[in-house]
């Protein structure tokens, strides 16, 4: 963005302005995830740019003041984003790469699969697809992955998930899982 010689003096003037929104907006300012204060000082200074780019008159520091915070916003919005993803992401090497499996688990989890097994007998088509939807969203797939393998929406699956989890909460063999 290029600003005129009238624009920058503008901004040279309210300069001031990028301090006021963070020390009045921003708690706790020093560190805020990926960003500093001098992080979010510099983006301050671009949201008075744009300020100063885009005012068609009137009060300056009250428009600037909005584009300021907004620009502050937007960059913290994507930074936690960004933090939750690269965390999220993090987790998956933490998994043990040889886990031991103890006997208690495994019987644990044949029971389970049976009392599955034994829902889905007496369940409708739809829930049939639900209880299936559970176990691959368990598996880590996504309800939109999941749709695209049956050729319906993600919404759909969520239903049908929705659908089986209230069958699986009025079945005997399921409720008697919670004391495994």
């Amino acid at each position: 963005m290029i600003l005129t010689a009238e624009q920058r003096e503008k901004v040279e003037q309210n300069i001031r302005l990028v301090r006021k929104v963070i020390n009045d907006k921003v708690h706790g300012p020093y560190q805020l995830g990926i960003y500093t204060y001098d992080d979010i000082f510099q983006i301050g200074c671009i949201g008075l740019c744009k300020a100063a780019a885009t005012d068609k008159g009137g009060t300056f520091s009250t428009y600037a003041y909005r584009l300021i915070w907004n620009e502050i916003c937007d960059a913290l919005i994507y930074s936690t984003r960004r933090q939750a993803t690269e965390l999220s992401s993090d987790m998956i090497p933490l998994v043990a790469e040889d886990p031991t499996v103890s006997i208690a688990d495994v019987a644990a989890q044949l029971d389970v699969q049976a009392a599955l097994k034994a829902a889905k007998q007496k369940a409708s088509p739809c829930v049939i697809k639900g209880i299936d939807a559970m176990i691959q969203m368990a598996e880590g797939r996504s309800s939109k992955e999941i749709g695209n393998e049956f050729g319906v929406s993600a919404n759909l699956v969520c239903a049908w998930v929705s659908k089986a989890r209230k069958y699986l909460k009025s079945r005997p063999e399921i409720l008697a899982l919670k004391g495994v």
